[in-house]
C-alpha cells in the first residue's frame, strides 16, 4: 500500500497548471491520509491542467454516512472493475505530485518495522497515479482521491511488495485525458534504475512529525 508521502510544492517539471487557490501553503514533509494535497486534474471544458486541493481518502456519500475515512488506495488489478472505483477510473483520473513516498520493512528479530523513504535519484518530484470523486455537502463540493498501487519494482521490493503507480512525464496527458477510458498499460511498476531508497527515523510513524528532518538518513535496525 501507499500511505505516506512528501509533497513540497505540488508542481511537476514541464507541466503548466492553473489554480484558483491563491493561499501559499506549507510543504507536507510527512503527509498522511485525511489531509488535503495538491492534485492535478484536467478541466474537461478548457483542457487546462488544474491544480486543486483534494483530501486523501476516496469517499462516496454512503461512506460519509457510516463514518468511514475513505479508501486511500485502489489496486491496479481491480481499479477498472471494482464498483467503487470504475467510474472514476474511466472519467476522473488525476496526478498526485510528490517528492517521495514512504514504506515500512519488517526486520527479522525486531518488533518495529524499519521505515524507508523512496524517491528519484536526482531529487526531482514525480507523479503518482490517482482517481478522484466528489459529492455535495450543503453548498460545498467535497472532493477526495485514492492512490493506485501495483506490484513493486526490484528496488521497492527490497522493503515492500507493493508500490504506487508512477506516471512518467510522457504519459501525463494520456493519463489525464477523459477520451481514453482504460489506459491500463500505464498501471505497471516504474523502472527501478532512476529510483533510490534510504532508511529514515521511526519518527515518520507519527504524522505530527512533519518537518524536513524526517527525510534524514539513519542507520537501519539490525537484524537478529
Amino acid at each position: 500500500m501507499c500511505g505516506r508521502v512528501t509533497q513540497k510544492g505540488g508542481e511537476l517539471p514541464g507541466l503548466v497548471t492553473v489554480s484558483l487557490v491563491e493561499e501559499q501553503l506549507p510543504p507536507r514533509w510527512n503527509g498522511a491520509p485525511s489531509q488535503d494535497f495538491w492534485v492535478i486534474r484536467r478541466d474537461p471544458n478548457t483542457g487546462e491542467y488544474r491544480r486543486d486541493r483534494l483530501v486523501w481518502g476516496f469517499k462516496s456519500p454512503w461512506m460519509r454516512e457510516v463514518g468511514s475515512g475513505g479508501q486511500i488506495n485502489a489496486t491496479a488489478e481491480r481499479v477498472s472493475s471494482a464498483p467503487m472505483f470504475r467510474s472514476s477510473y474511466e472519467k476522473r483520473r488525476c496526478l498526485l505530485p510528490v517528492d517521495n513516498f514512504f514504506e515500512w520493512k519488517a526486520i527479522i528479530g525486531q518488533k518495529a518495522k524499519q521505515p524507508f523513504a523512496v524517491g528519484m535519484r536526482d531529487g526531482s518530484p514525480f507523479a503518482i497515479a490517482g482517481i478522484w470523486t466528489g459529492y455535495r455537502e450543503g453548498d460545498d463540493v467535497v472532493r477526495s482521491f485514492a492512490v493506485i498501487t501495483c506490484p513493486a519494482n526490484t528496488i521497492v521490493a527490497e522493503i515492500h511488495h507493493r508500490m504506487p503507480v508512477v506516471i512518467g512525464p510522457e504519459n501525463y496527458d494520456r493519463w489525464l485525458s477523459p477520451l481514453e477510458p482504460d489506459p491500463r498499460d500505464l498501471l505497471t511498476s516504474f523502472p527501478a534504475e532512476p529510483m533510490v531508497i534510504w532508511p529514515i527515523s521511526s519518527r515518520v510513524n507519527a504524522p505530527r512529525n512533519d518537518s524536513e528532518d524526517i527525510l534524514e538518513r539513519v542507520e537501519p535496525f539490525p537484524a537478529h
